[in-house]
């Protein structure tokens, strides 16, 4: 009898054993699928937010988990709007507008963060910026409102596609790469537009019809009554010149 209690009492505890041997194994398993779907998983994770408002052409303000924060496009720089010492700075608002019309008419606006810092000195979310798929940082830079900044490793996951997307935008010459050394590494020199367009009206110093770009473009001949008070933008030889450059004379 005894040795009957015995036997049973093996019985039970092997088959425990066993049982708990398997699903320690099942979990061993399940843990091991989980890592390899990581692994093997190359779409970085995206979190759908809420524009609140966008700022300028590398900044918008979204709704993250409740929150009101502020987001800076991770790797580029577009030209200030309304900084407080640069001012506004040409391209500026061309980027902004740019920028406001992708988020204001997506479908869906997600952020996708690197590896590294998730905030900066400010306080800003650093963060890929996706609308409806594309991504906000490639399609400024293809157009010349922006030029690849602010490369802060371990932050550059998409670094070398940036600088090709503006070694593209920089051989068509447009947006910010239209004025030679406008865009430069260390940001952007509105000087040099200055002297470019000081040059210009050097160069037509025998010229005495001054163009002036308002709200309209206007030339003043020396027999015009605004003449000397007019800030001369470009100069024209001819009246033929100025009306084929878009120029009109003033209203009399």
């Amino acid at each position: 009898m005894i040795r009957l209690l015995l036997y049973l009492i093996i019985c039970v505890l092997t088959i425990n054993i066993a049982g708990c041997t398997n699903i320690t194994s099942d979990e061993g398993v399940i843990t091991q699928k989980e890592h390899i779907n990581q692994e093997n998983n190359t779409d970085y994770r995206r979190i759908e937010v809420e524009l609140a408002q966008p700022n300028d052409g590398d900044t918008i303000a979204v709704v993250y988990k409740g929150n009101r924060e502020s987001v800076r496009f991770l790797l580029v720089d577009s030209p200030e709007t309304s900084h407080p010492r640069l001012g506004e700075q040409p391209y500026g608002k061309e980027a902004k507008e740019f920028t406001k019309n992708l988020v204001e008419n997506a479908h869906k606006i997600e952020l996708e963060f690197d590896i590294g810092p998730q905030k900066d000195k400010y306080g800003r979310l650093l963060a890929y910026v996706y609308v409806d798929g594309k991504l906000v940082q490639d399609e400024l830079l293809r157009n010349g409102l922006a030029r690849v900044a602010y490369i802060y490793p371990p932050n550059t996951r998409y670094v070398d596609q940036f600088n090709a997307i503006q070694k593209e935008a920089q051989q068509k010459g447009i947006g910010i790469w239209e004025i030679e050394s406008y865009a430069q590494e260390d940001g952007f020199h509105p000087e040099l537009m200055d002297s470019k367009e000081t040059e210009d009206i050097q160069a037509n110093d025998g010229c005495l019809i001054k163009g002036n770009i308002g709200s309209e473009k206007i030339y003043h001949t020396p027999n015009s009554p605004w003449y000397e008070q007019t800030k001369a933008e470009v100069m024209f030889c001819t009246e033929g010149e100025a009306i084929e450059a878009g120029f009109r004379p003033p209203k009399q």
